[in-house]
């Protein structure tokens, strides 16, 4: 701790008490007070000025639980949430966490206390360019200099996360900035953060005039009706559950398909069913935010045919440069344009607006109908409580825990990744649901219930994952004991890493399986052994016994399923 402070006034102003106001401020007017945190000696000082300013420290087991934590809140409300870590070792543990926050479209922000200014360039301890190390995984990252610009510097942190297309964020305070009296604060940004002033007001931010944003999505919808077979797709940004209750209002309406990716399956992903196929059908699709990159197989023929064209409004100007060169000659149209804008305009048009096509009422039943296509499962009736196998597929475990969240709307279901989770996303999308993304990182169902049911504290929370995904982060169920959050995990526990398992199997053969095979550990213990509740399940009656105690108990829940180890679901090519 920096000598200055130990004689410093209670009553003075740090820089840490002028960053808990503003970040007070913002929790409170949306009452989300909570901050994922985990200690470090760069950061105490914030500690401090915490007590008695209405925020409630979640404070972590490990500091890429607190980013997924706050990813998890700022998906469900769209408003930016706020990660605190320590500098050096504790900033680089956050640091891969954010990656799953960027291509999730998540507004997160990273704060990292740093080596203190004072000592830059001398071999501080754990002194390293923080910035230069979060830049790749974040819209931006910046290290702050100079306290004077403390809290322009996180107001604008804030709001460029939300902006456009939102994403993470990543702010580094050196500990002296935080620890002495503060200097009168300007209102200009610092000439770190000035550098990407662009990216939250060029790119039409979404309180701009109505009229303009019209001026812009009236020429893409005319050229979209002229198509047989039209289609909008939109970016992970809009599976925030009011997003898709408003495009599934402005679909009906319209008889216009307007479907979300956010899967790093993408147009395979199994919440779509047999989308592949009808893809294949569309003649002119309309990109709202939603990136040309691998989920679309890169607008190739592999997934769209040599005839569909495209129009593209996005906010990003690299978004735009890789969609010329992905799509060439079949791109016909870019506008720079904030998606959530282009929404809003889209939903508030006169039927004038979109036209009308007798053949559009058909083609929607058709992609719906694709879209509700499921995996044959060979005479197994997952949902009959009677059928019983030696060991449960994964597709039970999904049905038995959608008949239990039928009665509750406003229940949060998170999927992990791997086949197992791709079994549950088949099989369960309620509104609120959370999976791990275009990343496809794996482990972070667990800490992302916990700010779940920070978010919403009486609805059901539910987080699936595999075994291996468990063994990332279990020792939040500490967290969310101190932090009284209770969810319930379900573990589908084939014994092994199955999505390597099922890929090594398919491309090298059943005599050449090696690294992907796991123990039968009694995972139920650690929850239990850290204050929660933990069982065993190997039956579908055992589960459904099990959910009805856990959606209603106020203790963090592991129920351990035994299951088959299944590859994910894919709907044959002749359903398609």
């Amino acid at each position: 701790m920096h000598p200055a402070v130990r004689t410093m006034s209670v009553k003075a102003r740090r820089g840490a008490d002028l960053l808990v106001e503003v970040l007070a401020r913002e929790a409170l007017a949306h009452d989300t007070p909570f901050i994922y945190a985990l200690s470090g000696n760069h950061i105490m000082s914030i500690f401090d000025a915490s007590l008695g300013s209405g925020i409630a420290l979640v404070h972590t087991r490990h500091e890429a639980a607190a980013v997924h934590m706050a990813d998890a809140q700022a998906r469900l409300t769209g408003r930016p949430a706020i990660a605190l870590v320590t500098g050096g070792p504790g900033h680089a543990n956050a640091v891969g966490a954010l990656y799953s926050a960027l291509m999730a479209e998540s507004p997160v922000v990273l704060i990292s206390g740093q080596s203190p200014v004072s000592q830059a360039g001398k071999g501080a301890f754990q002194e390293i360019d923080q910035a230069a190390m979060a830049a790749p995984v974040c819209k931006a990252a910046w290290s702050l200099r100079d306290a004077a610009h403390l809290q322009a510097d996180l107001r604008f942190a804030l709001r460029l996360a939300k902006a456009g297309r939102p994403g993470p964020v990543s702010l580094s305070i050196p500990s002296d900035l935080l620890e002495l009296a503060a200097p009168e604060q300007v209102e200009s940004l610092s000439t770190a953060a000035a550098v990407y002033a662009d990216l939250a007001v060029a790119a039409l931010p979404s309180d701009q005039q109505h009229n303009s944003v019209v001026a812009i999505v009236q020429p893409a919808l005319d050229w979209l009706m002229q198509a047989d077979c039209p289609m909008i797709l939109l970016g992970p940004m809009m599976m925030r559950a009011d997003l898709r209750a408003r495009l599934t209002e402005a679909q009906a309406r319209w008889q216009l398909p307007m479907l979300t990716l956010d899967s790093p399956r993408g147009v395979d992903d199994p919440r779509l069913g047999a989308l592949a196929g009808v893809l294949q059908q569309c003649d002119r699709v309309l990109l709202l935010g939603k990136k040309v990159d691998f989920t679309l197989r890169f607008g190739g023929a592999v997934a769209f045919s040599d005839r569909c064209r495209f129009y593209q409004l996005d906010p990003d100007l690299a978004e735009l440069e890789r969609a010329k060169k992905n799509l060439a000659g079949r791109l016909r149209q870019q506008t720079r344009a904030d998606p959530l804008a282009v929404l809003a305009a889209i939903r508030s048009l006169g039927p004038q607006a979109i036209g009308t096509n007798d053949n559009r009422s058909s083609w929607l039943s058709k992609v719906n109908d694709a879209i509700a296509q499921r995996v044959a499962l060979e005479g197994l009736d997952p949902a009959d409580p009677a059928n019983e196998p030696e060991i449960l597929h994964p597709a039970q475990i999904g049905r038995v825990l959608a008949a239990k969240l039928a009665s509750h709307p406003d229940a949060v279901v998170i999927s992990d990744g791997g086949e197992f989770g791709q079994w549950v996303q088949a099989n369960i999308d309620v509104p609120r649901r959370i999976i791990n993304g275009p990343a496809g990182a794996i482990g972070l169902a667990l800490p992302m219930a916990l700010a779940a049911r920070a978010v919403e504290r009486r609805a059901p929370v539910v987080a699936l994952m595999g075994d291996g995904a468990f063994g990332f982060h279990p020792l939040e169920f500490d967290t969310a004991v101190r932090a009284r959050l209770p969810f319930v995990i379900i573990i589908g526990n084939d014994h092994k890493w199955n999505a390597e398992y099922q890929l090594q199997r398919k491309l090298y053969g059943e005599d050449r399986l090696i690294g992907c095979e796991l123990g039968d550990p009694a995972y139920q213990q650690i929850a239990v052994a850290l204050g929660g509740v933990g069982l065993r399940i190997e039956s579908q009656r055992a589960l459904a016994a099990a959910l009805d105690e856990a959606l209603h108990s106020d203790r963090p829940y592991c129920l351990n399923v035994m299951t088959r180890a299944e590859p994910a679901p894919v709907v044959p090519a002749s359903s398609q």
